[in-house]
């Protein structure tokens, strides 16, 4: 929602958004079809089959909405088509000028920042509500001080720097604060550069990343193809606004909240993993790292392999020719995400890896997935004109699309024979993916060890075939001429890139992409839609469903509501991401889910994913909590989707429990630990919990974003006291909670303490987490889009 916080006026009785608003539908290609020439086309053919429903409600909705631009699916990743294109920096409205900012429905808006401008991401519970004139209610955050000094070593590569600045930033705890880069080290960082480390304030936790407007924004700017005119009007404002920094003169020193600083000749190669974006691993360490995690007991770090079976290899056959796996070997190796797809020294980096590897007579093993998945279509235009797609492609890196792939587990089915292999022989597989996540079961429900890597290494991993190597001292594979060849054979340097981004990455490149880009292609063209303004639901659709959130509302707020003598539905520990409480991923053929789609005629090939199906909340409600990696503290060390129905210890899916309590009449509760709704900004991982019956949750911290969500759908958000959680406390879950709030708003204020008691006769003192007034007032409305729409229709306030 481009400009929102700057156009919260207007008529709100009209079917009117904010002016102006840019939906770029962010396509979400799943890679069915890879290491293939024509994998582009055969992928979207299966996308728009698959998916035609849902594109046609959304180009209905650019029909029936004013000032609202689309940009169709195939057109590339939103974050990477707002850097190089939508992204004004400062707007220009009738001559009144004023600096641009976004709030988008994607946890990684902020790679924005990169470019100066103000933006991050908010649930879609809340961006639905600014687009119907609601204002954002935020506490004025802390902003954190990070300087920047130095300069990148040679091989170094902006995915090591931003894996070790989210390391330091998650340590240093920035929840809910704005981090500022400075210093005298930016000036060595390209804008492409900071956009990869703006792009991952998710993973340190910061509301956004953000690096001032200086002369390399606008070298930027005029790279990708806005006018000369433009970027001198932008330069003109935001020096006459003391907005622009200049680092050819003396600069003034800025008070911040708290203060960081990295020394960029401190950076070496590094990955993350194999379950946490922020566990990084020096690339020098990774082999005994790795060996590390196959010993140490199941956790972030540990996947307690017993010693025996460490080398265990398991036998099969691919395609007629008999192969091995063993732990650690690579199935999925993806050149994927917003985060390093938007840069082409990674990009370009990864392609000069090819070529040498390549020239030396180097393979990939053809039973390892390998796709590339660019964010938009510049990045096809220079890999072309560069002669390097040719390396990709006979490495099996050929385009499969544009738009989110294997980041966010639309990685496709591997191949049965490989599958089997790992099933059968209880294998760690690994996926070495250049994305910004890497949860458990993100990225495919066979790999268990997921490792975020720079474009290049992607390529050097998908080469050596396993991530139980030393780079150092162990060859990546045999040359056509029996030599052997080691990862410094065929990295390159720093200046190598340089010079082929010079001459291949041009102006013209980027003004040819997006003067196409609303044009739309022909799929997406033919694509039919009625011209109503107010849409037809289909009852039988398993795609988009009339939801339930306003079926009983009235016009009278319900009022402050507390909670009595609650079950707890589930028992979790720290770090319980968006992705286990609601999986974007593949459907599991065992799952509620896909009982529901089998019972309405829907086959196997044809579930698709529940991202692709999040327009119907019959499935989402069924798809909440139903991670395979799920650990619940009921199912005492058994993983899954599962928990227990505590009245009669029955252990059942957490779907099947939650509608059994919502039967008895009872509410439930949810106990975790800290940073609770970690990564994606998913409003169904609220919206979820809320149709199953949640009415509040008890955690220990909670992600900025997912506690926003909660609020928004009228779920209690508490946190313990500092040095308690529910271990401490002696709570086990199988009590029940009574939480007792005042009863109306006016004896109530945000952050105050609440005390809850169980049927034990134990209490405890929480924090009520409704950070500011406004969100009481939605709490009493019984959530943010019930008290917009009473808003908007003339209810009480």
């Amino acid at each position: 929602m481009r400009d929102a916080m700057n156009s919260l006026g207007g008529d709100p009785n009209k079917i009117n958004p904010l002016v102006p608003v840019d939906l770029v539908i962010d396509h979400s290609v799943q890679v069915d079809v890879a290491r293939s020439e024509n994998a582009v086309q055969a992928n979207m053919e299966l996308e728009f089959h698959r998916n035609k429903e849902r594109f046609g409600f959304l180009k209905w909705g650019s029909t029936a909405f004013h000032n609202m631009l689309v940009v169709p699916p195939g057109s590339g990743i939103v974050h990477q088509v707002n850097l190089e294109y939508l992204g004004r920096v400062v707007f220009n409205t009738n001559g009144l000028l004023y600096p641009d900012s976004v709030v988008g429905t994607d946890s990684h808006t902020t790679m924005i920042d990169g470019l100066g401008v103000a933006g991050w991401g908010v649930g879609g519970i809340e961006a639905e509500a600014a687009m119907l004139g609601q204002p954002m209610s935020m506490v004025l955050p802390g902003v954190v001080g990070f300087k920047l000094t130095g300069k990148l070593k040679d091989g170094v590569k902006a995915t090591d720097l931003v894996l070790n600045v989210t390391q330091m930033l998650r340590k240093h705890g920035v929840v809910g604060k704005f981090v500022e880069f400075y210093g005298e080290g930016m000036s060595e960082l390209s804008l492409a550069d900071r956009a990869t480390i703006a792009n991952m304030s998710p993973e340190y936790g910061a509301t956004m990343g953000f690096f001032p407007v200086d002369h390399v924004t606008l070298q930027y700017l005029k790279l990708t193809g806005r006018s000369e005119e433009t970027v001198a009007m932008i330069e003109s404002y935001l020096r006459a606004n003391k907005m622009f920094v200049d680092y050819n003169e003396p600069q003034v020193e800025r008070t911040y909240s708290s203060y960081l600083e990295l020394d960029l000749k401190d950076v070496e190669p590094c990955i993350s993993g194999p379950k946490r974006p922020h566990d990084r691993v020096p690339l020098k360490e990774m082999k005994a790292d790795w060996h590390a995690c196959l010993d140490n007991r199941v956790g972030f770090k540990g996947f307690a392999v017993p010693k025996e079976s460490q080398g265990k290899v398991a036998e099969f056959t691919f395609n007629g020719t008999p192969a091995q796996l063993r732990h650690g070997d690579v199935v999925i190796a993806a050149i994927t995400s917003c985060t390093n797809t938007s840069n082409p020294s990674v990009m370009l980096g990864a392609a000069l890896v090819a070529r040498k590897a390549c020239e030396l007579g180097l393979e990939v093993k053809p039973w390892i997935k390998t796709s590339l998945a660019p964010g938009s279509g510049v990045v096809t235009k220079y890999l072309q004109k560069s002669g390097l797609q040719t390396y990709l492609n006979q490495l099996g890196f050929n385009i499969v699309g544009y738009g989110c792939t294997t980041c966010i587990g639309n990685s496709g089915d591997i191949d049965e024979s490989v599958a089997s292999a790992i099933t059968e022989n209880d294998l760690v597989a690994a996926a070495v993916l250049s994305g910004n996540r890497n949860f458990e079961g993100r990225v495919h429900p066979l790999t268990r060890a997921n490792y975020l890597a720079s474009p290049p290494l992607v390529v050097a991993y998908a080469l050596a075939g396993t991530v139980d190597i030393d780079f150092e001292t162990e060859p990546i594979g045999e040359g056509k001429d029996g030599r052997k060849v080691y990862l410094r054979d065929i990295w390159p340097s720093n200046e190598e890139v340089a010079t082929v981004v010079q001459s291949n990455v041009l102006p013209d490149m980027f003004m040819a992409t997006y003067e196409a880009i609303t044009k739309g292609n022909p799929m997406w063209n033919q694509l039919a839609t009625p011209s109503s303004t107010l849409y037809a639901w289909d009852p039988t659709s398993t795609y988009i469903h009339d939801p339930p959130y306003f079926k009983s509302m009235t016009m009278s707020p319900p009022g402050l509501h507390g909670v009595k003598d609650a079950y707890c539905l589930l028992n979790f520990g720290d770090s319980i991401t968006t992705d286990h409480i609601s999986p974007a991923g593949s459907i599991h053929r065992d799952s509620s889910a896909a009982r529901y789609l089998m019972e309405r005629g829907v086959d196997r090939r044809d579930f698709n994913s529940y991202g692709s199906r999040r327009g119907n909340d019959e499935i989402m409600a069924r798809g909440t909590f139903a991670n395979i990696r799920l650990v619940n503290k009921f199912l005492k060390g058994e993983v899954g989707p599962k928990t227990i129905h505590i009245p009669s210890g029955e252990k059942l899916s957490v779907y099947d429990v939650a509608m059994r309590y919502k039967s008895e009449g009872h509410a439930t509760i949810i106990l975790a630990g800290a940073e609770y709704g970690s990564g994606s900004s998913r409003d169904w991982a609220a919206k979820g919990p809320m149709l199953l019956g949640v009415k509040a949750v008890i955690a220990k911290s909670f992600e900025r974003i997912h506690r926003s969500n909660l609020v928004g759908m009228g779920i209690i958000p508490l946190c313990f006291k500092s040095g308690e959680d529910a271990e401490t406390l002696g709570l086990t879950g199988h009590e029940r909670y009574t939480i007792n709030l005042p009863n109306s708003v006016s004896e109530i204020r945000p952050g105050q303490d609440i005390t809850v008691e169980t049927d034990n006769g134990k209490s405890f003192v929480c924090t009520l987490r409704f950070d500011t007034e406004v969100e009481l007032a939605y709490f009493d409305h019984g959530g943010i889009l019930q008290y917009a729409i009473r808003n908007l229709i003339g209810g009480r306030h």
